[in-house]
């Protein structure tokens, strides 16, 4: 969670803040993929790559993480990520306070919160935003048990983060629109957190009709409903393996068996 913070909402911030002169759409897209790429590169043997509660939610829901660790994972994950977005505030430091000339905004056109967590575009109803985290993160989750499947059409084995890196790619040009695709409660709360005491203060959680709990709450509902549709539409339709084939998709990174 920390990497995604500090090198994802570090092109959110360089965008942003350089009024979109050293960066745009596709560079925060592609930037943030990459961060979750490197992160899960990174932790993908000690801890699973889990840098996503919606993730560990369904796979306590589905067996594949002990429901005792999920406390745990989800405390480093919103950790991580207030850290990292402590880091992005301390490099830009000063970037911010030209920016809003020393004041922290959440709304306004010198805004500067939104870089650190989502808030819905103007036109965005609480109940169409709720729907629109439910389905991205659905699909994500859909796409990583397929991607970490063995039995399905496998991705070589090391390159599994660079397909959930091009997954997020896609993710983030065909659904950001609407709030900015968090489809990660960590990933939006521990900034969220993080701005609230850094000097932007509670209008983080009111703004845009208190927005605040629908990347946390739709995420975790999403994940799950995601997992379940491919084990039951996809994985209990596989053929059995053969005698001594071991099924690779349950000794990976910890994402499929703690």
């Amino acid at each position: 969670s920390f990497k995604i913070q500090a090198l994802g909402c570090g092109c959110v911030g360089q965008a942003v803040l350089s009024r979109g002169t050293h960066g745009g759409t596709m560079t925060i897209a592609v930037g943030f993929a990459m961060a979750v790429t490197i992160a899960v590169y990174v932790s993908g043997g000690v801890s699973g790559g889990h840098i996503n509660p919606a993730v560990s939610l369904a796979m306590c829901v589905t067996g594949r993480l002990k429901w005792t660790k999920l406390p745990i994972y989800i405390l480093a994950q919103l950790l991580g990520a207030f850290v990292g977005a402590a880091t992005v505030f301390g490099i830009y430091y000063d970037a911010f306070m030209e920016y809003s000339n020393g004041t922290l905004e959440v709304t306004g056109p010198n805004a500067t919160a939104h870089i650190f967590a989502t808030y819905p575009a103007p036109y965005l109803s609480l109940i169409n935003g709720f729907a629109d985290q439910v389905m991205s993160t659905a699909v994500l989750l859909l796409a990583i048990f397929a991607i970490f499947d063995t039995r399905n059409n496998r991705v070589p084995k090391g390159l599994e983060p660079v397909a959930v890196g091009l997954l997020i790619i896609v993710l983030t040009c065909s659904l950001g629109m609407n709030s900015g695709c968090a489809m990660n409660p960590a990933r939006d709360l521990g900034p969220r957190l993080f701005t609230a005491v850094a000097g932007w203060g509670m209008e983080v959680f009111t703004a845009g009709n208190h927005w605040w709990w629908v990347p946390i709450v739709a995420p975790m509902l999403g994940g799950v409903l995601g997992a379940m549709t491919y084990i039951v539409f996809i994985e209990i339709h596989h053929s059995d393996t053969e005698p001594g084939e071991e099924n690779e998709f349950y000794e990976k990174y910890e994402l499929t068996n703690m």
